[in-house]
Parts: C-alpha cells; sequence; structure tokens
C-alpha cells in the first residue's frame, strides 16, 4: 500500500521530524556516495528528498512516483524531473541508469518481485542502488506517526537475502534515525547526538532505517562457443523438381 504524496511531501517539508529524518537519511546516503558527476541518477517511491544534492553535478535526474502514490512537481523552483510512472514499467531505457534510491518504494508495494526486476533492468553494468527500508526491530516501524510506520518492514538478513535472489551484489550496508520518532522539542534537539551515537552501533540495533547498497555485476560467458549446423533437410521431393539420374 503506497502512502499518498500529499501525506509525504507534508511530512519530509512541513514539519521538524520529517526535516530531520530526511537530514538524517541523506547523510548516510552521501557518505556510500559523495558525489555523482556526469552519472544518470533516479529514485523511485518518494525519493527526492535524497536527490537534491545531486542535481548540480549528475549528468541527469530523474525521480519516480509510482501511480498509487501520486506525483509532485519537484524541485521547487527548478525544472521539473519527477515523473509518474507504473510501479513496474519505468519509462527508462534498459541500462541507462548509473545510481537508483529507493525510499518509500520496496516495503509498500504490492508486487516486490516485480519492482526489484525493474530495477535490475534500468540499471547499468556496474550499477549501483541503494535500498531504504525500515527496520522491523527499530522504533519507527512502531509509529505510525511516520511514513515508516507502513508498509513491510525488515531485517537486515531478510532485505539482503531478497536482493541476492533478484541477482544484485551486497556491497555494504548503513543505518540512520537513531532519534526516537518523536516531535517533542528535546527529542529533535537532541537528534544530532543520537545519530553521531549511532555510528558506533551495529547497524542492525538501533536505526529506524537500513540502507542497503548493492551493485549489478554483468558476468561474461565463459567456456568454448560451439556452432551449431542445422541438419540437412529430408530430400524427399528433389527428384521431382531436379531429376536424379538413374543407375545403369
Amino acid at each position: 500500500m503506497h502512502l499518498d504524496v500529499q501525506d509525504l511531501r507534508n511530512f519530509y517539508y512541513r514539519s521538524t521530524l520529517g526535516r530531520a529524518a530526511q537530514a538524517s537519511i541523506r547523510g548516510r546516503l552521501l557518505e556510500l556516495w559523495p558525489e555523482a558527476a556526469g552519472q544518470t541518477v533516479a529514485g523511485f517511491g518518494f525519493a527526492a528528498p535524497l536527490l537534491r544534492p545531486y542535481l548540480a553535478e549528475a549528468r541527469r535526474v530523474i525521480a519516480l512516483m509510482p501511480g498509487p502514490q501520486g506525483v509532485m512537481q519537484w524541485p521547487a523552483g527548478l525544472p521539473n524531473v519527477s515523473v509518474l510512472c507504473e510501479e513496474t514499467a519505468w519509462p527508462i531505457e534498459t541500462g541507462h541508469v548509473d545510481r537508483l534510491v529507493l525510499l518509500h518504494g520496496l516495503e509498500t508495494s504490492d508486487r516486490p518481485s516485480h519492482l526489484l526486476e525493474e530495477c535490475w533492468r534500468v540499471l547499468g553494468p556496474g550499477g549501483r542502488a541503494v535500498f531504504v527500508v525500515p527496520n522491523r526491530a527499530g522504533l519507527w516501524a512502531r509509529s505510525d506517526v511516520t511514513p515508516f510506520g507502513f508498509g513491510r518492514p525488515y531485517t537486515l538478513s531478510q532485505v539482503e537475502n531478497q536482493l541476492r535472489l533478484h541477482q544484485f551484489t551486497v556491497e555494504r550496508h548503513s543505518a540512520a534515525l537513531y532519534l526516537p520518532p518523536s516531535q517533542r522539542r528535546f527529542w529533535l534537539k537532541s537528534g544530532p547526538l543520537f545519530e553521531r551515537m549511532g555510528d558506533r552501533l551495529p547497524a542492525m540495533l538501533g536505526g529506524g532505517v537500513f540502507l542497503v547498497e548493492v551493485s549489478k555485476q554483468v558476468h561474461s560467458q565463459r567456456g568454448e562457443m560451439t556452432r551449431l549446423r542445422p541438419p540437412s533437410p529430408i530430400r524427399v521431393l528433389e527428384g521431382l523438381s531436379n531429376p536424379m539420374p538413374e543407375p545403369a
């Protein structure tokens, strides 16, 4: 079940807690991908808040938003790069994406397997993707006041196994959202401290979301190639069109 785009926009852009969540996840993403100069960067779900740092240097940035969620114009004050699309049929040619980010895409999808196949299709050889999913053991997945309380939360092993089943190579993982999902001023002001403390903890313990980075590895075929010869056609009617000499 996808959330409505208006609710997502209100959370990330018009609430203090949402802006803190945006800063936490985007900071972790920038640690994984500090730059994307000359590359094609795409996001699916509601990944727009994470894509802004790449607008200036990337060759192209695309914010894909699924039909059941809805679409909004983004970024504000700049030419629009957001696109309304089918969940499992994106308007992108095969192998044309270098970097892909999913936020509120995988856990809310009704067809996660087909969605992962589409992610594989659009990524070029050696391309990388980051899947941001709610941590099943975290506080954010248990709270209905944030978008991470909807859909299917994951354990780290569950999401990594699902990605491997769809031919992705898991490169590394991280976590974000160590602050409690509360609008109270004390917790919000302590957010940066919680994020710094979270760096010292195993990712599976306290983070509200996992960030799993994967790559698309296309291996060349091995072994010797054998050229097969088609069998000779049956020459049943050959004598009628091209008479054969009779034996003496």
